[in-house]
């Protein structure tokens, strides 16, 4: 039987060489299926072409003998030069099995099946490009092997193939896409680099448009910024300014595609990584413009954390970022609003979806640990009511108990801004469109209501931070409005212990806070009307506490009132509180506040009253420091017997005040009686409880 014919056209010696274990005599075989190739290329014998082929594949090279493999892949590149042009005809039979040895074993087929394919794509050129998946996913993994061999093997074929996609026309890079987008996840630092090297020169190629497709690797081309290697993070740099560069001059560009994936690296732990999504999103921010409205929530989610970020340049970054995207904001909003207002009888309400979800995320932002970022998620707030009020206004319920909660912040920078935002939403006016610090809304009503109950339940809050939230309030709003408010409220309080100390620290805010100064001189006019009804619906409340309403007579100079006031006393519970409250009130009397009532001293004929109520004072107290400030204070008055001349007993009609105008004392009387009945009830109460025992 002749074994030529078995190989034919090829003979056995040469099927013996292919296979020999020593690579000279496979090149000799090799050289010699070249020159038989050539021969059947000359006579157009196809067939016996596709035999020789097809034995190289089926005997060779997917043989499970390793020199086997070698000789079959050295043979089918012979091939390959030998067919020339025709190669087009025969690229499915020869590529795929080179292709199957690149996950070879064995280190050396592997880097045959490099050389291989290289002789094939070289001769081939273009026409190997429908197989360029498949040989980009098999030089993906090769550009990782151990081998260096195989690697500088797989780097001489991945130069080839770069050339021969960047002179073709025909290069479908959409089919390539995919596959992109699946290996861009890799971790391995190798095969990161090869990828942004083929996406750089794809992106090279003035007749690809990889621009387009930014958005299917963008988010793997920032992970990679986080590679330990110095070398590919640079090369990732590059490839991403050089995109950057593009989407600055390219003409339709898919931002909403690309602005969640830098919204997640903004958050991200590298410096690098977070660092350029902060840059990019702030060129996005200047180039697509409204574009990115409705992005606000999330890109806010992401920049305000980066405001109090411990590196510098991504804080700087952050503040740049946050800058620019508050002014499209509110330049977008004030447009709106002024198309509102020209539009004439027009009731239509913009689009304002991105407000609702903006809200969202920046009361989220109230409880972050940064105080810069509490702090800027308060600004953003006051910028939306400034500009659109009324979208503000809707979502108060939502807003309220968080601006509220936020009042416990132990930052003054955070409660000054938050204090300042409340008053602005609770003085918002619908019929002018804007805040009116001097109406009564019932926002503001509300608002009182809710302070007054969160001081309520956290008591704490109300003892340390209480009266520095009220003189803030006192300067953004009308103090008229807030005691008068508060007032109404706490004269309805039913937790009579809770009103009792809310008024003894309201009474210390209005004696001493220096922004009421000018509010304080009020009470020294109770002849004017809205002078005597301020004093009048504070006296009313101010019967929770007696100390607070004495001290309230003392502010008006009503000295007949407050000895009638000071005779009451004498039918109270005097409890060590009250006492302790007079001894704090003796202090006020030292204090710059008093100055006036201290200087009436001097005349005592003209204010037999004022002393009167001193001495029921001191009569009050027990042996101690206060009685002797007080007692010893008595003692400089030039002429003490003048104090003969006030009428005795609790009875006596007391002469009216010059300044007291037209106010019914005797009913404020009658009100402080029946308070301080109120308040007697739980004690009496107690006692009955324990004497039936």
């Amino acid at each position: 039987m002749d074994k030529n014919a078995d190989f034919a056209p090829l003979n056995a010696n040469i099927v013996r060489a292919l296979s020999d274990k020593l690579y000279e005599k496979r090149k000799v075989a090799a050289l010699e299926i070249e020159k038989i190739v050539r021969q059947l290329q000359d006579s157009k014998d196809s067939n016996k072409i596709a035999k020789v082929i097809t034995l190289l594949r089926q005997d060779f090279a997917f043989s499970a003998n390793g020199n086997n493999r070698k000789g079959g892949l050295i043979g089918l590149a012979a091939t390959a030069i030998a067919l020339g042009q025709s190669i087009t005809f025969y690229l499915e039979e020869l590529i795929p099995p080179v292709l199957s040895c690149f996950s070879d074993q064995d280190s050396r087929v592997r880097y045959y099946a490099c050389e291989s394919l290289f002789n094939i794509s070289k001769v081939a050129r273009g026409d190997v490009l429908p197989y360029f998946n498949e040989i980009f996913d098999g030089l993906s993994k090769l550009s990782a092997d151990p081998d260096l061999n195989v690697k500088n093997g797989a780097e001489l074929l991945d130069r080839l193939i770069k050339d021969v996609v960047t002179e073709s026309t025909n290069f479908d890079v959409e089919k390539f896409i995919p596959l992109l987008k699946e290996r861009i996840n890799t971790v391995h630092p190798y095969v990161r680099q090869f990828l942004v090297n083929w996406i750089i020169t794809l992106d090279s190629v003035q007749t690809i448009d990889m621009l387009f497709y930014l958005p299917h690797f963008l988010d793997g081309l920032f992970k990679i910024l986080s590679e330990p290697s110095k070398e590919i993070r640079k090369m990732t740099e590059t490839a991403l300014g050089e995109f950057l560069r593009e989407i600055k001059t390219a003409y339709d560009v898919n931002f909403a595609a690309m602005v969640e994936i830098l919204v997640k690296h903004c958050l991200a732990t590298d410096y690098l990584t977070q660092l350029t999504a902060l840059n990019w999103i702030r060129e996005f921010i200047g180039l697509a413009k409204r574009n990115m409205v409705p992005f606000n929530a999330k890109l806010l989610s992401a920049i305000l954390p980066c405001l109090a970020h411990e590196n510098d340049e991504i804080r700087d970054a952050a503040v740049l970022v946050n800058k620019a995207l508050m002014k499209l904001i509110s330049d977008t909003e004030e447009e709106i609003s002024t198309r509102e207002s020209q539009a004439s009888g027009s009731k239509e309400e913009p689009a304002d979806d991105h407000i609702n979800a903006t809200v969202d995320v920046l009361t989220h932002q109230f409880i972050n640990e940064s105080v810069e970022t509490r702090v800027a998620a308060l600004r953003w707030i006051l910028m939306l009511h400034s500009k659109a009020p009324k979208k503000i206004v809707a979502l108060v319920e939502e807003l309220f108990p968080a601006l509220l909660k936020t009042l416990s912040d132990f930052s003054d920078k955070v409660v000054l801004l938050d204090l300042e935002v409340l008053a602005e939403i609770t003085s918002y006016s619908p019929n002018e469109n804007r805040s009116t610090p001097e109406a009564t809304t019932e926002y503001f009503l509300n608002f009182m209501r809710s302070l007054l109950s969160l001081f309520s339940t956290d008591r704490m809050l109300m003892e340390k931070r209480g009266p520095f939230i009220i003189r803030q309030l006192c300067l953004l709003l009308n103090p008229d409005k807030i005691f008068r408010a508060l007032a109404d409220i706490l004269l309805r309080e039913e937790d009579l212990e809770f009103a009792s100390r809310m008024v003894q620290s309201l009474t210390l805010i209005l004696l001493t806070a220096p922004e009421l100064t000018d509010f304080r001189q009020r009470f020294k006019n109770l002849e004017v009307a809205a002078n005597q009804s301020l004093f009048e619906t504070l006296y009313n409340c101010w019967c929770h506490n007696p100390v607070s309403t004495f001290a309230l007579c003392y502010l008006a100079q009503v000295y007949p009132h407050a000895c009638d006031l000071i005779q009451r006393f004498g039918d109270l519970d005097v409890t060590a509180s009250l006492l302790v409250e007079v001894d704090k009130l003796i202090q006020l009397l030292e204090s710059p506040i008093f100055t006036y009532l201290r200087l009436q001293l001097l005349e005592p004929e003209r204010h037999p009253f004022l002393v009167k109520s001193l001495y029921g004072l001191l009569m009050l107290l027990p042996q101690s420091a206060a009685f002797k400030t007080l007692y010893h204070r008595l003692k400089c008055i030039p002429n003490i017997y003048a104090f003969s001349s006030v009428p005795a007993g609790p009875k006596s009609p007391a002469p009216a005040a010059p300044a007291a105008g037209r106010v019914d004392f005797g009913a404020l009387l009658a009100q402080f009686d029946a308070v301080q009945k109120k308040h007697a009830l739980p004690t009496r109460k107690a006692r009955a409880d324990r004497e039936s025992r």
